[in-house]
């Protein structure tokens, strides 16, 4: 079997569910993958060409030899009404491209982010496996027609393919609605990246208090600032793209270090005492599963978090701990950094959560129908 996986983000980009999947698909299948990157669905806004000026080379993605990455050309125009008619132009030779490559052999169409080119893909391929993966509540990133119109096109998705999943308890709530069938399957580690196991780092009198991701408009920037004034000898330790501007004056121990790859973000969680995951509570981050709870978590880092979307499923495992406001804040922390794991919690833990495991659950309903 083989994959064209219509994805949510660049090949290129930092490595997150998406490559974890197609990983998982090729080493389970051993067939080829077409990735298809993504393109606008959305009207542009000014935030976009901040991005474009981002390094993508320093968070790359190396492209494997089984794996080939297409990038569609369209306009920005696709919240208009009967906008896929003017694409589709563009989309000729992509469309063409996927049909051959699904003659070759039996194909599974994965859609990572719903727009008019997945279902136009689905209607040229109607008689094989399809599979939409919600990683989001994709709908809130989007205002005004952008979102209305993502959210008509997201539903017929849903709707046409053979199988659905969701990232999260939220998500799943909200499409059961929709769909009796749609499974759970949760975020993951990939084991290859926390064997053998590696020693906790300890600096009893200077924490490292580090977080690695994306800082947008959902990072709680006041929760970190009250963190870093109430422990005035730590270190806390921002790695990753800022597509907001932080706040004036921040305290002098916040250190913001530029985005790296996956591996050397790993190692730089490494150095941490705690793993922070800051984010504000809101309609987009009540549906978030992030990964980055399970790699700090395989690397036997306890987790300080606020309380939002799946850490409150989380909040009952060993070694996660919420704060539920800056009041707060020094109890947490302190408990987490009295917190350590047995070697035999943290293989447990990796084997429990692998991307392996999540997708094996899902493996038996996507093939067989």
């Amino acid at each position: 079997m083989q994959l064209i996986y219509l994805a949510p983000l660049a090949w290129s980009s930092f490595a997150q569910r998406p490559h974890m999947f197609v990983r998982w698909f090729h080493e389970k299948y051993q067939g080829p993958v077409l990735w298809v990157n993504p393109y606008p669905t959305r009207f542009p806004q000014l935030n976009d060409f901040k991005r474009l000026g981002a390094a993508a080379d320093a968070c790359a993605t190396p492209t494997p030899d089984w794996l080939e990455v297409v990038s569609p050309k369209s306009l920005p125009i696709e919240p208009l009404p009967g906008s896929q008619f003017v694409n589709v132009a563009l989309w000729l030779p992509l469309l063409k491209k996927l049909q051959e490559f699904a003659a070759q052999n039996d194909t599974l169409l994965a859609i990572g982010k719903p727009s008019a080119l997945a279902l136009m893909v689905l209607d040229k391929l109607p008689q094989g496996k399809s599979f939409y993966d919600a990683m989001d509540d994709y709908p809130q990133f989007y205002r005004g027609l952008s979102r209305a119109a993502f959210s008509g096109r997201e539903k017929k998705v849903a709707r046409r393919v053979t199988t659905m999943a969701v990232s999260s308890t939220q998500l799943h709530e909200r499409w059961q609605t929709q769909r009796s069938d749609v499974q759970l399957i949760r975020n993951g580690v990939m084991p290859d990246y926390f064997l053998p196991l590696a020693p906790r780092a300890l600096h009893p009198q200077q924490p490292v208090f580090g977080y690695v991701g994306t800082i947008a408009h959902w990072f709680d920037w006041s929760w970190v600032i009250s963190l870093a004034q109430l422990f005035p000898a730590a270190c806390v330790r921002l790695i990753g793209p800022c597509y907001v501007t932080p706040p004036e004056n921040l305290p002098s121990n916040i250190q913001l270090l530029p985005a790296c790859d996956h591996a050397a973000a790993i190692e730089a969680m490494k150095s941490f005492s705690v793993g922070l995951i800051p984010f504000l509570l809101d309609q987009l981050t009540a549906s978030v599963d992030p990964i980055k709870f399970y790699e700090y978590r395989a690397l036997g880092i306890p987790v300080v978090a606020t309380a939002f979307g799946e850490m409150l499923q989380h909040q009952f495992q060993s070694g996660t701990f919420l704060s539920r406001s800056e009041n707060d804040i020094v109890n947490v922390v302190g408990a987490a950094l009295v917190y350590s794991d047995t070697d035999d919690q943290r293989m447990t833990f990796i084997a429990e959560n692998s991307w392996a495991t999540r997708f094996d659950e899902l493996c038996n309903t996507t093939t067989a129908r």
